[in-house]
């Protein structure tokens, strides 16, 4: 009898493409398991939640720090056919409310740190039936509950198109979505990414990489990046809180060499008064979730990180797009391949992806006729837990349409130049908000900016720049509105730019996931 091999989370784990039992899973420096204690631990959490119940269907939620626990329920939950919720933990206790009774959670494994988030809403919590407590150390009820369990587990086959996967994404309007994703999907896009990163010239990720996520394991499972790992074999690193210092310590004690994160993250580290402590020569860093401004990256690129972009969302697992370098801009210089690597980038195997106007007709591919990013892969979500409405508009026409305004090269380079919301309209010319950014970020007195949209009674809508300056620098809007004619008169910048308001804050609004929250800044100051 044939047997129909169903792509299934425990593949991954099971099947790996290098298996060295004595790699290891490192939590904060200070616990340690090789990859056969790894599997054990695996087999004992499934194990101890079928003992509670748990059952095909189900759902578990987790709400911890990046952890070894955290990778642990990664794979358990769904091998067992279970649902794994991961629960964002920076959303408000009402929103916390809202997505466990929409997800129907049974269990959840909750980080002492995060219980004062479930105190004021458990008793409206409904379906709950068990709560699992997670601390630092031996006392920890998570181990105790591991070590009463066998580590022997059978785990079963079933449906590949099984739900494996939700949580709930914050980037729109009203309460959270939620994204759900089968082993199937995972399964693919785990296959095509570890084909893309580790095929690449620069940034590769191979066997022999040490690998560490500074993105919440919480968020579009850490970007798909563990259970890439994890089919390579490769050493992984969990840092627990994002402390500054301790991730230093890290990079540069455990030897990590390969990790992603947003770009204030990256901004936080590269001016840390440590920074110049760390070698950072070997370390390959993917950013992603919002754009990375060139100035950022040639500060990365001096420091010796090979950086560069990734581009997804939450609702395509996420990764669409890597900005990787072929021979030829390699040998440019660090200003010039800034230009690449900044860029959204060239889509991955098995994604097709098109920019096309408001009738669904594909833009030319010259690097500057505009439209909107739709795309078709294995591993899209099919839309968004129990909300028809709003699943038919994001695959409306049968593409999922993502909302970023972007151009497409001849090369296949893909560069979004904004939002759909944030592009900002003056007299019924585009200007690109991300653009703006970009430039007033190169000024050496600038530590973070924002551009948005403010209404305005003659020409419809201006540019509104909320800047930070960095720490003991005397920095005037005249002086930023100055800087940025130089690009007008240069061609660089639209005329229309020069409309621009400029505001000097104290600090800049961050959604959960450490974005930009443009939708907070609108309310706040347009």
């Amino acid at each position: 009898m044939i047997y129909d091999y169903p792509l299934l989370i425990k593949r991954i784990l099971l099947n790996p493409f290098e298996y060295r039992p004595d790699r290891e899973i490192v939590y904060r420096g200070e616990k340690r398991f090789t990859y056969e204690e790894f599997h054990a631990r695996v087999r004992r959490l499934a194990n101890a939640l079928v003992e509670m119940g748990v059952k095909e269907g189900d759902t578990v939620a987790v709400m911890d720090y990046d952890s070894h626990r955290y990778l642990e329920c990664y794979f358990a939950v769904p091998m067992i056919g279970a649902v794994l919720h991961t629960i964002n933990v920076r959303l408000s206790p009402e929103q916390i409310l809202y997505t466990i009774d929409h997800a129907e959670d049974d269990v959840i494994l909750v980080h002492e740190d995060f219980l004062p988030l479930l105190d004021p809403i458990k008793s409206r919590i409904e379906n709950v039936r068990a709560y699992v407590h997670l601390i630092d150390g031996e006392e920890c009820e998570y181990e105790e509950m591991l070590a009463r369990q066998s580590d022997e587990f059978d785990f079963p086959d079933f449906d590949e198109n099984t739900v494996a996967t939700v949580f709930y994404t914050t980037g729109t309007t009203g309460m959270p979505k939620g994204v759900t994703f089968t082993h199937r999907q995972l399964v693919l896009h785990t296959l095509t990414v570890t084909g893309a990163v580790a095929s690449a010239l620069h940034g590769r990720f191979a066997r022999e990489d040490v690998y560490m996520p500074i993105t919440p394991m919480f968020h579009v499972h850490a970007w798909g990046v563990p259970y890439v790992a994890t089919m390579l074999g490769v050493k992984q690193v969990y840092p627990g809180k994002y402390i500054p210092d301790l991730l230093l310590d890290l990079i540069q004690k455990e030897g990590v060499t390969f990790s992603h994160c947003v770009p204030t993250i990256l901004h936080m580290l590269l001016h840390s008064p440590r920074i110049d402590e760390v070698d950072l020569s070997r370390w390959k860093v993917i950013i992603g979730g919002s754009a990375l401004p060139k100035s950022l990256c040639i500060e990365a690129m001096n420091r010796g990180i090979d950086i560069y972009t990734g581009y997804g969302m939450s609702e395509t697992c996420p990764i669409l797009t890597l900005a990787h370098l072929d021979e030829e801009k390699l040998r440019l210089s660090p200003e010039e391949q800034a230009e690449y690597r900044t860029r959204t980038g060239k889509a991955v195997g098995l994604v097709d992806l098109r920019v096309v106007d408001e009738q669904m007709r594909e833009v030319p591919h010259d690097g500057e006729s505009v439209g909107e990013i739709v795309v078709r892969a294995p591993w899209l979500t099919r839309g968004y837990l129990k909300d028809r409405k709003n699943s038919e508009k994001l695959w409306e026409g049968g593409w999922l349409h993502t909302g970023d305004i972007a151009s497409i090269d001849q090369e296949g380079y893909v560069k979004i130049s904004d939002r759909a919301k944030d592009v900002i309209k003056i007299s019924g010319e585009w200007v690109s908000s991300l653009e703006l950014e970009d430039l007033i970020g190169q000024h050496p007195g600038v530590h973070e900016v924002a551009v948005i949209g403010k209404p305005h009674e003659k020409w419809g809508e201006v540019p509104l720049a909320l800047v930070v300056p960095k720490e003991g620098t005397q920095l005037g809007e005249k002086e930023l509105q100055g800087f940025l004619r130089d690009y007008v008169k240069k061609g660089i910048l639209a005329r229309e730019s020069v409309l621009i308001e400029i505001r000097i804050v104290e600090s800049i609004d961050k959604t959960s996931v450490g974005k930009i929250n443009k939708k907070a800044l609108r309310e706040k100051y347009a």
